[in-house]
């Protein structure tokens, strides 16, 4: 399969990194969310992120014409019908994700492949609620999308060689670097990184170093552009204690069992920098 056009499902941080990905490669976009403000919001997240490309002479205005005008913002699921590949970009909520799935799959051409950005919902639960498992795959894009040249391609149980293949082949065309992987809880990469972080918080919470610290030791000691509490300000602490809990509902192990630092801190709101506070104040 060609694909040409993308639909995106969700206006927010990867919605929005997905879809500029798309535009500046000349795929067209159909980025679309339940309030014309968040769309707005999406397409405003674009246009700044091109113009910083272009103060760093990596894009041009008439790049950056060319690939807003790929991207239409939209409220109404019927616009995704034109797209070959549908992507749900939502939060990471498992009943909210099946909600929108069962919606828009019952609009699709048959043929339209749906992919999850989820980092850590099981793809073949959720191709299990669409009519069809062998053209549904996780594309689990990281942050930021336009920098980061990782996807993990996530096959379901039921994921054809041919859906596979299609949406390598675009991911290629992205210029990102795919890897394949079985569908498992937190995938690969999550699955190595998110318990790293709920362990960062542990030694915190234990008082063996401040954070400064224990980021400068992980960036210095092993070679990380970034700390693990940094990075878990800029994924969102949310995020990661959602991330905990599936892999203890899902393994049944008491080693992904979340920091109860981690659950405070979101309790209270600090979300990292989302909220403007989190392991640090921005």
């Amino acid at each position: 399969m060609d694909i040409q056009t993308v639909g995106i499902i969700g206006a927010g941080t990867m919605g929005n990194g997905i879809a500029q990905a798309c535009a500046a490669s000349g795929i067209r976009v159909v980025m679309v969310d339940i309030a014309q403000a968040a769309v707005d919001k999406g397409l405003a997240t674009i246009s700044g992120s091109l113009d910083r490309l272009i103060k760093k002479d990596k894009l041009s205005e008439a790049q950056k014409a060319d690939a807003l005008a790929l991207i239409q913002g939209s409220t109404n699921y019927e616009d995704l019908k034109s797209a070959q590949l549908v992507i749900e970009a939502a939060t990471e909520n498992h009943e909210l994700k099946l909600k929108i799935l069962k919606q828009v799959e019952a609009l699709l051409p048959p043929d339209v492949i749906i992919a999850s950005n989820t980092s850590s919902i099981s793809i073949t639960k959720l191709a299990a609620a669409t009519s069809r498992p062998d053209r549904f795959i996780g594309m689990h894009f990281f942050n930021p999308v336009p920098m980061m040249a990782l996807v993990e391609l996530i096959r379901g149980y039921l994921t054809s060689d041919a859906t596979h293949d299609a949406v390598k082949a675009l991911s290629v065309k992205l210029g990102k670097s795919p890897i394949t992987v079985k569908n498992a809880p937190g995938f690969v990469v999550n699955r190595i990184l998110v318990p790293m972080i709920n362990e960062a918080f542990f030694v915190l919470a234990e008082g063996l170093a401040t954070p400064e610290d224990i980021d400068a030791g992980m960036k210095l000691g092993c070679n990380q552009p970034i700390g693990p509490l940094a990075l878990a300000d800029m994924i969102g602490l949310d995020v990661c204690l959602a991330v905990m809990q599936v892999y203890l509902e899902e393994f049944g192990d008491s080693k992904y069992r979340p920091c109860p630092l981690l659950a405070e801190m979101v309790a209270a709101g600090q979300l990292g920098r989302k909220t403007g506070r989190g392991v640090y104040q921005y």
